[in-house]
C-alpha cells in the first residue's frame, strides 16, 4: 500500500492528473456572462456564439448570463472573481477590458491581469443616429444646431461607455452645447432616439442598422474606413469632417486568470473555424459585425495596445467614473 502511495504521488503523474482534469470539462453548463443588459450588441453576439460553442465542442452547454451595473463593472468583476475551472466566461469589450482601466476610478479588477484570453472575436463599426424627424442631414448640419442657444442633448448607453466618449468628443471639438442622457444599456438609449426625446446618440452599428433600413433613424456617419456596400449614401466620418470619431468597439472571450491552460486550448481552437465559416461571417455580417479572430497570444497584446490607447481618449475627453 505504501508503495502504490508513493508511486501516485510520483512528480511526473503530476501532468497526466492535468489533463485528465482538462478533460473533464465541461462537467457542467458554461456560463457566458454579460455585464450589460439584453438586447444590445454584446449581448447579441453572446447568443450568436454561445450557440456555435455547443456545436462545436461535444457536451457542452453554454448559457448567456446578463450581469448589467456600474459601467460594466459587476458582470467583469463576477468573472474575475469566479473558480477558474473554465465554467465561468467574460464575453466583454474595448469597455470592459480596455476602456474602464484608463477611465474608471479605484476599478475592482484588472483587466489584463485578472482574465486569461481566450480570442478576440468580433468588431463594429459605430454610428451617429438622430430620430427620423431630426431637421439633421449631416454632421456639419447637427453641429450647427449644437451651436444654437438651446443646445443639443445626447443619449449614451452609459456613463464611461463608448458611445459617450465617442459623442463627448464631437461635442468638445466642434464647440457645442449639449446635454449628455446616459441610459442603462444600448436598447433604452435608442428607443428614446427613436421616439426623439434625445438629439442623437453613437451608437454600435449593430444596434441601429435594422431601424435606419426601416426609416425610423437616420444616420449621419460611420466609423468604417470606406462606405458600406450596403448604405453608399451614409459617409464615413472622416468624410463627415470628423475622422476622430472613427473608434471601433471589439470583442472578445476571457476566462479567470489560472484557468487550467487545456480549457482555454480548446476553447480559443474551437473559435477560429466559428467565426471563419462563411454561414458565421454572413450571420455577422446582417447583423453588422465583422468577425476578426485573433488567437489567445495576439490577442492578448493587442489588448494591452488598446489599454494605452484609451487612456489617450480619456485624457482628450475627460471622462471618468467615480467607482
Amino acid at each position: 500500500m505504501i508503495a502504490r502511495r508513493s508511486l501516485l504521488a510520483a512528480p511526473w503523474l503530476a501532468p497526466l492528473a492535468a489533463r485528465a482534469q482538462g478533460e473533464a470539462w465541461p462537467a457542467r453548463p458554461v456560463r457566458i456572462v454579460i455585464a450589460y443588459p439584453p438586447g444590445g450588441s454584446t449581448d447579441v453576439l453572446a447568443r450568436t456564439l454561445a450557440e456555435k460553442l455547443a456545436a462545436a465542442i461535444p457536451g457542452a452547454t453554454f448559457v448567456v448570463e446578463n450581469r448589467p451595473g456600474g459601467a460594466a463593472v459587476v458582470g467583469t468583476l463576477a468573472v474575475a472573481q469566479a473558480a477558474p475551472d473554465g465554467h465561468t466566461l467574460a464575453l466583454g469589450n474595448n469597455q470592459t477590458h480596455a476602456a474602464n482601466a484608463a477611465m474608471v476610478r479605484d476599478l475592482p479588477y484588472r483587466p489584463v491581469e485578472d482574465f486569461a484570453p481566450i480570442g478576440r472575436l468580433a468588431e463594429v463599426h459605430h454610428a451617429l443616429v438622430v430620430p427620423a424627424a431630426s431637421p439633421a442631414r449631416s454632421l456639419a448640419e447637427l453641429a450647427a444646431r449644437g451651436r444654437e442657444g438651446g443646445g443639443l442633448s445626447y443619449a449614451s448607453s452609459g456613463i464611461g461607455s463608448a458611445s459617450h466618449v465617442i459623442a463627448e468628443s464631437f461635442v468638445r471639438r466642434e464647440g457645442l452645447t449639449a446635454t449628455h442622457i446616459p441610459y442603462r444599456g444600448g436598447a433604452a438609449a435608442v428607443t428614446d432616439t427613436v421616439a426623439g426625446r434625445v438629439d442623437f446618440f453613437v451608437s454600435t452599428w449593430p444596434q441601429v442598422v435594422a431601424l435606419v433600413q426601416d426609416g425610423r433613424l437616420r444616420a449621419l456617419g460611420i466609423g468604417a474606413p470606406q462606405r458600406l456596400p450596403e448604405f453608399p449614401d451614409l459617409p464615413t466620418f472622416a468624410e463627415a469632417g470628423a475622422p476622430y470619431m472613427a473608434v471601433d468597439a471589439w470583442f472578445g472571450l476571457w476566462a479567470p486568470a489560472r484557468t487550467p491552460a487545456p480549457v482555454i486550448e480548446r476553447l480559443s481552437a474551437a473559435l477560429p473555424p466559428i467565426l471563419t465559416s462563411p454561414e458565421m461571417q454572413e450571420r455577422l455580417r446582417r447583423l453588422g459585425f465583422s468577425a476578426a479572430p485573433l488567437p489567445a497570444p495576439e490577442f492578448a497584446a493587442f489588448q494591452r495596445a488598446e489599454v494605452a490607447r484609451w487612456e489617450e481618449l480619456v485624457a482628450l475627453t475627460g471622462v471618468r467614473i467615480e467607482n
